[in-house]
């Protein structure tokens, strides 16, 4: 059974979830900060870095221990920003691979270097204040 604030009704976070979830968001600035200080672009750093593969094993091996507390959304809010970004990275691998597409897939994969450093900050944020993320319905 879980224990429950009196104040807020939520679920009490053990202080190392909370602490666990600080060194997710770490691991996947540090391979962002890669990105940027390298010739990779953040996307493909932020993608193929072993911080970030180890912080989304770690965002599903946890997933279960934080499941109805605020940091159920930034769980979910980390997994989806790496999926999503796989996603724009492979269509934007695709039109690269056309010379004609180069135009267009250059552009893309900055605009997603830039969305994952907004996701990452405007998360982490929220996590220092203990705010949940806002999830998709």
């Amino acid at each position: 059974m879980t224990d429950i604030d009196g104040k807020t009704q939520a679920p009490l976070v053990s202080q190392d979830l909370i602490t666990l979830t600080h060194i997710i968001y770490a691991l996947h600035a540090f391979s962002v900060l890669t990105g940027m200080f390298s010739a990779a672009f953040i996307v493909t750093a932020f993608l193929s870095g072993w911080p970030s593969i180890i912080a989304v094993i770690i965002n599903y091996v946890k997933r279960n221990e934080v499941r109805g507390t605020f940091l159920d959304s930034h769980f979910s809010w980390q997994i989806r920003t790496f999926w999503w970004s796989l996603l724009w990275v492979v269509i934007a691998s695709v039109m690269i691979a056309t010379i004609i597409g180069m135009v267009i897939g250059v552009p893309i994969m900055i605009v997603v270097g830039l969305w994952i450093l907004y996701r990452i900050i405007r998360g982490w944020l929220a996590l220092m204040s203990r705010n949940a993320m806002p999830m998709p319905d």
